[in-house]
């Protein structure tokens, strides 16, 4: 039997209540599908639902075949090995004893002497060459992640679920997930915004507000289906639109014309040509009309408005995302920032940059590229004096905004608008509410506490309070911006750099990424 998932009826609520899933029907072969949507539309809760971490409040779930997850924050145990990750521990703790001549019969019996072998080429295949010994808590975010795929390899599961994968990985990372992916023989559900793994995949399934949608195709595919499906919405919207003004027109036309001849019928009535029984007996009818053809009015108004409420709720979920950065007036000789001689580094004895020098002018985007551990988010700490260079001098002459992958300068407990509030204590309630509507977070939304929002939304929400200040900030630092935003929200961030005028200064793996942005220079760290 091939591998497959099928969710049945399957409704879940988030803890405050808050339907995610509505009698959700969807079924998975064996083939590589990408799952989308914008950020809180449940993905990685689709994934939980389907690994059996969460259970459903209605409806169910069907496995065929053996599955395996590797999750968005793997929290694993501080003290685990790679060897744990793998789940090999035992087994390479009896290949030790029957090298040491420590083994007993039982030992001997059960020793795969080809598990070292096999644990080395699924790491390699990752690009990651290590100890199977070795703790999870000294390597990098990017190698855990490869850890992690490497012990998927090795578990070889009939149903792969991958929650971002590439989250936090270099080029060469990135490029082995793609590889995974793109050799994956059995079936994998992969949630992603990264738009080049996407254009592995077979099938691409959105969540939105309307329901779920299944495309077949890569992301490529999917997208111009996208843009075809909001034309057709727009076309549908207009004419709506056209039918509900034409209604109205007539609308008025009849009530013209009843105040027509109630005023005709007054005159007569005041004249006392006809006798009272008939012209009582003609507004008598007057008035049934009337009332038939006004009830027969707000019933086709009714259908109408009904018609555009739907055309426009579609138009909101297919319409891209905006965002709009106000602008700085970033004069082009103005020195935004200048490096002289920046060694630094958390080790003393090992810094990560060396003697670097540089200077920024006006307003120009520069993008710093190399593998992961080379000291990029050092870089930009020593830029933004969260750590002191061991020598050398750093001039940030402007006023600057710093955009990391995990937003902590938002307080958990505060509302959006509240966090805008509080980082810009000089704008008014119209102001706050203004530029987080720029960014998506209007009415409700901006009242929604931080804590409560998924890990995109949080970014978005980061965005909106650093990038929405006034006066806009003249250079922006961003470092790995697009983990954790949604597609649209990642279209919609590369619209607004496009047309900012200021200074660029950002860190990303996203090479979709930075050719929209399209960096004047690139500083290359690590060789």
């Amino acid at each position: 039997m091939s591998a497959s998932v099928s969710l049945s009826d399957l409704s879940w609520a988030a803890p405050d209540g808050t339907p995610l899933f509505t009698r959700l029907t969807l079924c998975f072969g064996a083939e590589r599908t990408g799952i989308v949507g914008r950020n809180g539309t449940g993905k990685s809760t689709l994934l939980r639902l389907i690994a059996g971490d969460l259970r459903p409040a209605s409806g169910r779930v069907r496995i065929s075949g053996t599955i395996a997850i590797m999750r968005q924050q793997a929290q694993e145990d501080p003290a685990w090995t790679i060897a744990d990750l793998f789940g090999v521990r035992p087994a390479l703790g009896r290949l030790g004893r029957a090298e040491a001549g420590l083994a007993d019969a039982d030992d001997l019996g059960r020793a795969d002497w080809t598990l070292p072998a096999r644990i080395e080429a699924a790491l390699l295949r990752c690009g990651l060459s290590a100890d199977p010994q070795t703790r999870l808590a000294s390597l990098s975010g990017g190698q855990r992640i490869r850890a992690a795929l490497a012990a998927l390899i090795f578990a070889a599961p009939d149903i792969l679920l991958l929650d971002e994968p590439t989250n936090n990985l270099d080029r060469a990372g990135r490029q082995a997930v793609i590889d995974l992916i793109r050799d994956w023989k059995g079936a994998a559900i992969i949630v992603s915004h990264d738009r080049a793994l996407l254009d592995t995949v077979d099938a691409i399934v959105e969540l939105t507000p309307l329901g779920v949608a299944r495309y077949g195709g890569n992301y490529s595919a999917f997208r111009q289906q996208k843009d075809s499906d909001l034309n057709a919405a727009r076309r549908d919207l207009a004419q709506v639109e056209a039918a509900r003004a034409e209604m109205a027109r007539r609308a008025q036309q009849a009530a013209e014309r009843k105040a027509r001849k109630d005023s005709a019928g007054q005159r007569t009535r005041a004249k006392g040509d006809q006798p009272k029984i008939l012209m009582d007996a003609a507004r008598g009818r007057a008035e049934a009309s009337g009332g038939a053809d006004a009830r027969l009015r707000d019933s086709r108004r009714e259908a109408v408005d009904a018609a555009l409420a739907t055309a426009r709720r579609k138009i909101e979920v297919l319409q891209p995302l905006h965002m709009d950065i106000p602008p700085t007036g970033l004069p082009p000789g103005r020195v935004v920032l200048r490096l002289d001689g920046v060694t630094g580094g958390y080790d003393p004895d090992r810094p990560l940059i060396h003697d670097l020098s540089l200077t920024v002018t006006g307003p120009r985007r520069l993008a710093i590229a190399g593998p992961n551990g080379c000291g990029k988010t050092t870089l930009l700490k020593l830029i933004t004096g969260q750590l002191l260079p061991q020598r050398g001098t750093v001039a940030l002459t402007v006023p600057v905004a710093l955009l990391d992958r995990h937003p902590g300068l938002l307080d958990p407990a505060r509302s959006v608008y509240e966090s805008f509030r509080h980082l810009n204590p000089a704008a008014d309630a119209h102001m706050a509410h203004a530029a987080l509507a720029r960014f998506g977070f209007r009415a409700r939304h901006a009242l929604r506490r931080t804590g409560e929002l998924s890990g995109g939304e949080r970014l978005r929400a980061g965005l909106a309070c650093t990038l929405g200040a006034t006066p806009p900030p003249m250079l922006l630092i961003l470092d790995e911006p697009t983990n954790h935003l949604d597609l649209d929200a990642i279209a919609a961030l590369e619209t607004a750099l496009a047309a900012y005028d200021g200074a660029v200064l950002v860190v990303s793996h996203d090479e979709a990424f930075l050719k929209a942005i399209a960096p004047h220079d690139m500083i290359v760290l690590g060789g």
